[in-house]
């Protein structure tokens, strides 16, 4: 199938669109009320505890986007600082006061300063020819990130049903949920215009593909413990049942851009790895708890 053709003014339609039909999510909207909310908590703390936190390291995301791509187009900046980043914000208040009122203790997301390796990248950011490979792969991160929340939020929202707690699934994840596919597609066109534009020369093109694959990490899971509670968002969700399926969908956009399929893998080796090391350090975990 051919990809759509994207161009500068499709992208700036859809930011705007976005900003003028998704704002934040009113937080006074949010129903708590739980028919059981030692069920609700025993089903979801580790997921809950994982997407809070990333939800509500929003503010340092935007302070390092402002490092690694300076003098980015107003469509990019836009974006990040007016419409996802207060968005993502209202996100981790909403799932932090959920978590709260089923009995888990307050989220502590990482609000600290920008690391040295970013300002690092942000100075060499500053020469054309890696600034443009920085914000493809800046692309590529946001739209497996986003594709990976579509697919936990529906998870979420599904067994949620299932268990007659409705407001909950109403008022939050599905309040929630409605907003990522508008940011996945911001992410999505944007690769798509710079590689369709022919931004990047073909060994640009291959050191991102060298880096993506030398670099790739699940978002919010830098250090073992993150990576352990990525892994149960994974499992207690039901993600890991077809985990080649499931990484394939949340790296559909690079391996078809950075042609990461061209030696037959259906899925690239380096994202697959590291969703089933999450989940496995997360049932080894589980193991030993048991």
């Amino acid at each position: 199938m051919s990809q759509p053709r994207a161009d500068a003014a499709r992208i700036l339609a859809h930011v705007e669109r976005l900003g003028e039909r998704h704002p934040p999510v009113d937080l006074a909207s949010a129903d708590y009320g739980a028919r059981d909310a030692a069920a609700v908590r025993r089903r979801f703390a580790g997921p809950l505890e994982y997407m809070a936190r990333v939800e509500m390291e929003v503010e340092r995301n935007v302070l390092e986007l402002a490092v690694l791509l300076p003098g980015v187009s107003e469509t990019d900046r836009m974006f990040y600082a007016d419409v996802w980043g207060p968005q993502e914000e209202h996100h981790g208040v909403l799932l932090d006061t959920l978590s709260q009122r089923i009995g888990m203790p307050p989220t502590e997301p990482d609000l600290g300063s920008v690391p040295p390796r970013i300002r690092l990248l942000g100075a060499l950011a500053h020469l054309p020819v890696v600034h443009e490979v920085i914000r493809l792969l800046y692309y590529l991160t946001g739209a497996a990130t986003e594709k990976s929340a579509m697919l936990a939020y529906q998870a979420m929202s599904d067994e949620l049903g299932a268990m007659g707690e409705t407001a909950i699934k109403n008022t939050v994840i599905d309040a929630i949920k409605v907003q990522e596919p508008g940011h996945f597609a911001f992410y999505r066109l944007s690769a798509l215009e710079m590689v369709q534009r022919g931004v990047l020369a073909p060994w640009q093109l291959h050191m991102a593909r060298f880096l993506r694959s030398k670099t790739f990490a699940v978002v919010g899971a830098k250090t073992k413990e993150q990576r352990t509670s990525f892994g149960s968002v994974l499992v207690e969700l039901g993600l890991d049942r077809d985990v080649e399926r499931l990484v394939r969908d949340v790296v559909r956009v690079e391996t078809q851009l950075l042609d990461a399929a061209h030696d037959g893998l259906a899925v690239p080796e380096y994202a697959l790895a590291a969703f089933r090391d999450a989940a496995e350090l997360y049932r080894e975990q589980a193991l030993r708890a048991a």
